[in-house]
């Protein structure tokens, strides 16, 4: 019997329910649930999350694990997959799931999962958004899988559920980011400048860019390629700059901006 078996058996009888109270509570078959309890067999991994919560324990508290011990070597897995999912999606699908045989139901995990997933498997990635939303305890993931959610939903044409999920959303003025830029020192305080300092830049890039294509919408040429210019000149003086900053995955995210914001 695995200890996943183990653990859901245990919490069961804790809670002094049977197998078809919990199945039926989860929309699986009571058959299902024993098979779990024997080893048989273990649950869909969209599925940790809810049994997480039914138990009203963690997902770590539900396999047992050692958060710092693990920690570790989940960010290996994380960077791993990062370094190729732009180029070998797949590739990187196949080693996050990996890491979830290893470590199963892990927020971070499931979260990074997300962004391996194609296009034509929303529904599947959308499963995994409502599960991570209800369930994890880590604000970071449950917003991230808010925001992605919110995309699927547009993407689908669903106007009115990515508004809903965006509500939800928190506005945020500043970020832990920014705090440790600016609070601490040394290595740290640079390393964290010089994140918020990409993703400014990038978020800088995407707004023109939007601006620009609502300019285009509404007829407003003129308005229409001063954003495209304003986005072209930024590119070029950080280029000129920081050519470093254009090197490895951002030599992608360049070359996609140059041709975006090309003059047509």
């Amino acid at each position: 019997m695995t200890n996943l078996g183990l653990k859901i058996r245990e919490l069961r009888k804790r809670k002094d329910i049977s197998q078809e109270i919990l199945a039926e509570a989860l929309c699986v078959s009571f058959q299902a649930v024993s098979k779990w309890e024997t080893g048989a067999s273990l649950p869909d991994v969209t599925l940790i999350p809810a049994i997480a919560t039914f138990f009203g324990v963690s997902t770590d508290e539900l396999f047992d694990y050692d958060r710092y011990k693990h920690d570790a070597k989940i960010e290996e897995i994380v960077c791993k997959a990062a370094e190729i999912r732009n180029d070998r999606p797949e590739e990187a699908e196949t080693i996050i799931r990996d890491g979830l045989k290893q470590f199963p139901g892990n927020d971070i995990l499931l979260n990074n999962l997300l962004y391996t997933l194609r296009p034509e498997r929303r529904d599947e990635a959308a499963t995994i958004c409502r599960s991570l939303i209800e369930a994890t305890s880590d604000d970071a993931v449950k917003y991230d899988a808010m925001r992605i959610l919110a995309e699927i939903y547009a993407a689908k044409g669903e106007l009115l559920l990515c508004e809903e999920t965006l509500e939800k959303i928190p506005e945020i003025y500043f970020t832990k980011l920014e705090l440790v830029a600016e609070l601490l020192k040394g290595e740290k305080s640079f390393n964290a400048a010089d994140s918020q300092f990409g993703l400014d830049f990038d978020s800088a890039i995407s707004m023109l860019s939007i601006m620009r294509e609502r300019a285009a919408e509404n007829g407003n040429t003129d308005g229409a390629e001063k954003y495209r210019k304003s986005a072209v000149a930024l590119i070029d003086a950080l280029k000129a700059a920081m050519p470093e900053y254009f090197a490895g995955f951002r030599k992608e995210e360049y070359e996609k901006y140059a041709e975006e914001f090309a003059e047509r």
